[in-house]
């Protein structure tokens, strides 16, 4: 059986657990507010109404991907594609392809930094693994110039930060919907995930600071992370509708037991 990503790439390990995803999720919310094309997920109407259930629905296509045999991956991705056409048709105008690239960098970036903020350094040819399963998502996707090799990705990743990222009004609703959906609470709490994994260019425009408290707390979570302690801590992060997301992030097993360990 062929899949999509290799059973024994590191990809998998990345996307198998729930807490490199969720912080994928967190820096993947500070990048979506900053995008220059975010006026194509308000002109849908759906990234205001549920900017969470919006980013989980992109997260949660990659990660699907990833685990899937090559056919059903080369399906999902199809379908991203005739979603977007169905859009593009809607509003009359053509999504920019670096706008797709910018998703694609984002997703790329972030299983690299929060893999190694939490976990280990990559080597070099992990890195190379995790590019190339994002360049072979853009060429099915037909996006030209997505860069095939940690070399190239560098370069156009840093050419991103510079040039495609800028504060608007947009970045400021987005984030007053993340607090509204969130509570102040939990968005204290993707706030302190953003200061941690988000590059610096990113933590100036959004004003984030850069001290978080998050790396003095990782080893007192990390022996908990496989207990039942573990689990209602990650399933605390989020609203109800949501817990049953993060819990099946971790495999079957933890989303049998969703209903027990649900917060109240």
């Amino acid at each position: 059986m062929e899949y999509f990503v290799n059973l024994d790439s590191v990809v998998r390990r990345i996307w198998s657990k729930a807490d490199t995803v969720l912080f994928i999720f967190a820096g993947s919310a500070a990048e979506f507010a900053l995008n220059k094309a975010v006026d194509w997920l308000y002109f849908t109407g759906k990234l205001p109404a549920d900017p969470l259930g919006r980013l989980f629905s992109t997260v949660e296509y990659a990660r699907r991907i990833v685990f899937a045999e090559r056919a059903a991956a080369e399906q999902a991705i199809d379908t991203i594609v005739s979603i977007h056409a169905a859009v593009e048709a809607k509003r009359g105008m053509r999504i920019p392809d670096w706008a797709y690239r910018d998703v694609l960098f984002m997703l790329t970036a972030y299983s690299i930094s929060v893999f190694e903020a939490i976990e280990r350094p990559l080597t070099a040819a992990e890195k190379e693994e995790i590019v190339d399963v994002f360049y072979r998502m853009g060429s099915r996707m037909g996006i030209p110039e997505v860069p095939a090799t940690y070399a190239e990705w560098q370069l156009a990743r840093q050419a991103h930060l510079e040039n495609d990222l800028v504060v608007s009004s947009y970045t400021a609703d987005l984030y007053r919907q993340y607090r509204r959906h969130l509570g102040a609470f939990r968005y204290a709490l993707v706030l302190q995930a953003q200061r941690f994994v988000v590059p610096p260019r990113v933590r100036e425009l959004l004003k984030l600071g850069r001290w978080s408290w998050l790396p003095l707390a990782l080893p007192l979570y990390r022996p908990t992370q496989h207990l039942a302690l573990g689990r209602w801590a990650r399933a605390s992060l989020m609203p109800t509708q949501y817990r049953a997301q993060i819990l099946a992030l971790d495999g079957q097993s933890v989303a049998a037991g969703a209903r027990a360990l649900q917060p109240q």
